[in-house]
């Protein structure tokens, strides 16, 4: 089952590669970029199970990664891609000409909690059963405590979903961010996308609900060194208030609610989520 779509991917990049061997005339208008295919293909991949398809409506992921820019030459870090829902997509999509890096937990460290342990064996199990998919990506580890991401300077873009509120709870977010400017290259792109919280929430409410407002997490990208460069409404769901008895973790995919309220929850979807493009100066 596999075959058919690992054809239409390398075909889409044969494509991309033909069409930067052959550029437009320039009284013709330009065609449409092919990175755009190969990125639709990706996500079509047959690799992709149905559950995490199914999530395709919340978390927009052609129309994300088009507006991160992302490009299929590129070395992207994702840092800690759990059980690999964005690996799927990007990793073949760079298999070819770019380098997919998945930035994990180091598991060596003790005391951990244990869905690090266990998301970190199922991203390893995930790429070293199918290379011709995934290529082979790169797992470096690093300390919760004292993050670093690479040599300085070394990447072209450092995306992160749903991590950041992690982070804030913690109280070491702005490690990571310094470290994400660090591994930069001049010029790159760090994405974020994160569950939003209602302009004016306090710190506390925030690292209670899981909802992180817009400014705090321009605050800390700003603060390492960034540049805010685009919002965007890609992942916004306006019907979710952001009220919840179990802040975010009560809404799809984490369903903490009774199962009386499965109805209502699963009506309203994921959360409301913002979607932020920052920059390091060149």
């Amino acid at each position: 089952m596999i075959r058919p779509l690992v054809i239409t991917l390398a075909a889409a990049l044969l494509a991309c590669s033909a069409t930067h061997a052959a550029p437009a005339p320039a009284n013709k208008p330009a065609a449409a970029k092919p990175h755009a295919t190969m990125l639709d293909a990706a996500i079509a991949g047959s690799w992709r199970n149905a559950k995490d398809r199914a999530r395709d409506q919340y978390r927009h992921p052609a129309q994300t990664l088009a507006f991160f820019g992302v490009k299929p030459d590129d070395t992207v870090i994702e840092i800690t891609p759990g059980g690999g829902w964005y690996a799927d997509i990007l990793a073949p999509f760079l298999r070819n000409r770019g380098h997919y890096v998945a930035a994990i937990w180091d598991d060596v460290i003790p005391n951990q909690p244990q869905y690090r342990y266990s998301l970190n064996k199922t991203l390893r199990e995930k790429f070293s059963a199918a290379p011709r998919i995934y290529g082979t990506p790169a797992l470096p580890v690093f300390d919760p405590a004292k993050p670093v991401f690479g040599t300085p300077g070394s990447a072209d873009m450092v995306l992160t979903f749903r991590n950041a509120h992690n982070w804030v709870a913690d109280g070491n977010a702005d490690t990571y961010f310094r470290a994400f400017f660090d591994v930069l290259k001049p010029g790159g792109t760090l994405g974020v996308v994160d569950h939003r919280a209602k302009p004016g929430s306090s710190l506390e409410a925030m690292k209670k609900s899981g909802y992180l407002t817009e400014a705090l997490v321009i605050q800390l990208a700003t603060q390492a060194g960034f540049r805010l460069e685009a919002k965007s409404q890609i992942n916004a769901n306006p019907r979710d208030n952001g009220n919840h008895p179990n802040g975010v973790w009560t809404l799809p995919p984490s369903n903490q609610h009774d199962a009386a309220d499965d109805a209502k929850y699963q009506a309203i979807g994921e959360s409301d989520r913002m979607t932020l493009r920052f920059r390091k100066p060149r």
